[in-house]
């Protein structure tokens, strides 16, 4: 009988930096990891925004209103807060904390992300995150598509000792796989470590890998880290290493992907693969072949 063992290789980190305070759509305060002077994109992933905490006020409607896709996916994770979502194709809904919107725009739509009424009548915080994940050239024009999950749905995971949380957005981690569709190879996993406590994820060595340290420090790939950095690994490994070297919890977003490998050209909200295909898409907007949102 052939046996065959893999020998565990840690990747090490290779960038250690803070993500850069931001504002986007209607003066939402945000933290955006990439795309920026550091790293401009990290095959398959487009961007990384923190959005806020920010504190709302009664009355308060900042948010994304009104605004086209076409090419790529939108994944939103919402921590607090609550963000009601339309598009022109008459698909609405309300996120909570703990859901997850899986948004592939394909062929293109126009959809609009605002606070949800309770929010802007009472007020309260708003925390999430939001990460673009390209579309490979044969899916850049498929029918657009949601995966609503809501915080119910998605699987929780925790080690033998009690001491690290993982809840798995898409992928898997200690043993438990994620319920989201993903088009190409995908890890999404929200991780909390409690002082002292020590993770190790498997990622293949093909596959690009970043973290977003949402709260806490701890060291990452033998680089440290704490809130509001973002740590991207080498691929010289196939696991990554993580320990809470803090004296409170550790959280923190941990995301590989697949690269694609295919040419990225990038305006605004459209991500196709060449100029050509850049342009058909403004054409396609201002025609209001994607649909129109009021």
């Amino acid at each position: 009988m052939n046996t065959t063992t893999t020998t565990t290789e840690y990747r090490a980190a290779s960038r250690v930096f803070t993500a850069p305070k931001a504002h986007d759509g209607d003066g939402v305060e945000l933290r955006r990891a990439f795309p920026g002077t550091t790293v401009t994109d990290l095959d398959p992933f487009l961007l990384l925004d923190q959005m806020g905490p920010t504190e709302f006020r009664p009355g308060d409607a900042r948010g994304f209103p009104p605004h086209p896709h076409r090419g790529f996916e939108t994944v939103t994770y919402l921590l607090s807060g609550e963000m009601q979502h339309r598009d022109s194709w008459g698909n609405h809904g309300v996120l909570r904390p703990g859901d997850v919107q899986w948004m592939t725009a394909g062929s293109g739509l126009v959809h609009s992300e605002m606070p949800a009424e309770s929010l802007r009548r009472e007020g309260g915080r708003l925390h999430g995150f939001q990460l673009w994940i390209n579309l490979p050239r044969k899916d850049k024009m498929i029918a657009p598509r949601y995966q609503d999950t809501s915080a119910a749905r998605i699987p929780v995971a925790h080690n033998a000792e009690g001491t690290v949380t993982a809840k798995v957005i898409a992928g898997e981690a200690l043993g438990t796989r994620g319920v989201i569709d993903t088009r190409i190879p995908i890890l999404y996993v929200h991780l909390t470590l409690e002082p002292g406590a020590t993770y190790i994820q498997e990622i293949p060595k093909t596959e690009n890998a970043f973290a977003f340290i949402i709260d806490g420090q701890g060291t990452l790939g033998g680089g440290r880290a704490a809130e509001n950095q973002v740590v991207v690994f080498d691929r010289g490994g196939n696991a990554v290493e993580i320990s809470n070297t803090g004296t409170k919890t550790l959280s923190l977003l941990l995301i590989a992907g697949e690269p694609i490998g295919h040419p990225v050209a990038r305006y605004g909200p459209f991500v196709m693969n060449s100029r050509e295909e850049l342009l058909q898409a403004v054409n396609d907007f201002q025609a209001g072949r994607m649909g129109v949102l009021d």
